[in-house]
């Protein structure tokens, strides 16, 4: 292929922002994922293609600050309650994938015609999943905050930390030489990870809160302080031995204590997004086609192992757990990929002259395949449960206990789902005329919230099939949400009437069609929150649920009329 020469860097850098954008354009009409057109666009102005396109070290240096705000925005949302109730699944899940992992894939690459330490290090490579993938395409799902998406964040972040240890322990290795020199290098390393995070905790506890508070008086000036703050961490956790990811994932942690972190979060998301973009562009420039093209037959077997063997692990230690078959496979679906780690730990088995550039090849074709195949699989992962969730009942225990709530027998009138602003106002109106009210809601925060408050409240997904029969249905008089997706409110009716709810539905609209819709899917009660105050739609359901006790339930039903404009 001719190489295509620009000597200004910013009209490179121009010409790659303008493939990126019709790449990605055109993967958004064909419903393909961004992530495979970022990728595409790298392998296209890279080397293997087109030639001199990108800008090397400009891309490089954008893709690490990527990599850095991401770990950044992980740490600042990770709870501390998190730490304590999924910490145990996490760290069994995490590590009885690499350990499988590990195992399997070492006899399997034996059997492909690997020596045994290039073995070693294809199948140590297969352990680790994306972290930084996952987390981007869980957090554009918004399944982030999902009971899933915060098991899978946990043991991702577990097997970074593994990663860590082992490229920590190999460039010890080879910077040693001898056993003993490896000893003493691994100590000091030992020692300047404890010094780290004590110098760290005391920070948390005396400096940082006080120094943030001091930048409150501009919103503006705490966020760039933070991004500075990331990008610090990240050189000292690199300069300390360790890697720029963990110094910028505890970066975050550091902040994920104060009030501001929510602030900080919210407006780091799109920078984050478009420096991401330069890692997966950078990623798809580093791959060398020619290379990659001997390696076809072995990278199919290794990647179908990773696309189905690391999944299916993670089911079976969830399963075993008490976790239920549809968290353990959205779960399992996060790990159906090797990550960047993985070809960073085989470009130093290179540099160290333990492998070949054929075992890193290898590497590098399984990480293309699986990466851009599991992508697939997470967007389109609830339909594909929903295809496969009957033949998955042999990785849930008879009693899935992890998920059922204890208090499940409690008397209950209303079942409420989503407490935002206005279910939350709703909830607070329906206590007060004493009905019993059970909410539902899978933002954490907003549970921990409610529960300090003295309410009943689940963590729970509304879009889960499954979820509404762990609810106590049968008691419940009404079901209401307040959640504004339309496809939501539809899985949560069929599935409440695939669990034979007895009672009646109230679901919000926020427009005539979806009102029409939600209708004819079955909702009794349409709720507009542009028409309806909080407090109105509460006087609704208490006067319906009292004409139902008082009258029985011959009444009409409410025109379509009064769904839509309410009574006044």
């Amino acid at each position: 292929m001719p190489e295509i020469f620009l000597e200004n860097v910013f009209h490179q850098f121009v010409v790659l922002l303008l493939m990126a954008a019709g790449i990605g354009t055109l993967a958004i009409l064909f419903k393909q994922p961004l992530i495979v057109g970022y990728i595409l666009v790298g392998i296209l102005a890279g080397p293997s293609v087109l030639g001199k396109v990108i800008p090397r070290d400009q891309v490089d240096l954008l893709a690490k600050t990527g990599i850095a705000i991401l770990l950044f925005v992980v740490g600042l949302r990770l709870d501390l309650h998190l730490i304590r109730t999924l910490g145990r699944v996490a760290l069994a899940t995490g590590l009885g994938q690499v350990l499988f992992t590990s195992l399997v894939g070492y006899f399997l690459a034996l059997n492909l015609g690997l020596d045994p330490v290039a073995a070693l290090y294809v199948s140590v490579a297969l352990t680790f999943s994306s972290t930084i993938i996952i987390v981007k395409l869980l957090s554009d799902k918004r399944e982030i905050d999902m009971l899933h998406g915060r098991i899978a964040v946990g043991f991702l972040i577990v097997q970074d930390l593994v990663v860590v240890l082992v490229m920590i322990g190999l460039a010890a290795y080879g910077l040693a030489g001898a056993s003993g020199q490896l000893g003493r290098t691994l100590f000091f390393l030992a020692l300047k990870g404890v010094l780290f995070l004590t110098g760290l905790a005391l920070l948390m506890r005396y400096i940082l809160p006080a120094l943030l508070h001091l930048m409150a008086r501009s919103l503006e000036l705490i966020v760039l302080f933070a991004i500075a703050w990331a990008l610090f961490l990240a050189i000292l956790g690199d300069t300390l031995g360790f890697s720029k990811e963990v110094g910028a994932f505890l970066a975050g942690i550091s902040l994920a204590s104060t009030r501001y972190r929510e602030a900080i979060g919210t407006r780091l998301v799109s920078l984050r997004d478009f420096l991401l973009l330069f890692f997966f562009i950078d990623l798809g420039a580093q791959l060398d086609l020619k290379l990659l093209g001997l390696q076809i037959g072995p990278s199919l077997v290794l990647s179908f192992f990773v696309l189905i063997g690391n999944p299916l692990i993670v089911m079976v230690i969830m399963g075993m757990m008490g976790y239920r078959k549809r968290t353990g496979f959205l779960a399992g679906l996060t790990v159906a990929q090797i990550s960047e780690f993985s070809l960073i730990l085989a470009a130093l088995g290179v540099s160290l002259g333990h492998i070949g550039p054929e075992a890193l090849g290898l590497v590098t074709l399984v990480g293309l395949i699986t990466i851009c195949l599991s992508t697939y699989l997470i967007l389109y992962s609830q339909p594909i449960y929903q295809r496969l969730g009957p033949w998955l009942t042999l990785f849930e225990r008879r009693n899935p206990f992890r998920e059922k709530e204890e208090s499940a027998a409690l008397p209950v009138d209303v079942i409420l789902f989503g407490l935002g602003r206005y279910g939350s106002h709703m909830a607070r109106h329906l206590l007060d005329q004493k009905l019993k009210v059970l909410a539902v809601d899978f933002d954490r925060q907003v549970v921990i919230k409610w529960q300090k408050q003295g309410h009943p409240v689940r963590y729970g997904d509304a879009e889960d099939p499954e979820f509404p029969a762990t609810l106590p249905l049968s008691q419940a008089k009404w079901v209401v949400s307040t959640i504004p997706q339309l496809d939501v409110n539809l899985s949560l009716l069929d599935a409440l009437h695939h669990n034979g709810f007895p009672g009646r539905k109230a679901f919000t609209a926020h427009s005539r069609r979806d009102a029409e819709i939600l209708q004819e899917s079955g909702a009794e009660l349409i709720l507009t929150p542009f028409a309806h105050a909080a407090r109105e739609a509460a006087e609704i359901l208490v006067e319906e649920t009292c004409i139902e006790e008082t009258c029985g339930s011959g009444d009409p039903p409410l025109s379509d009329e009064d769904n839509i404009q309410g009574r006044q």
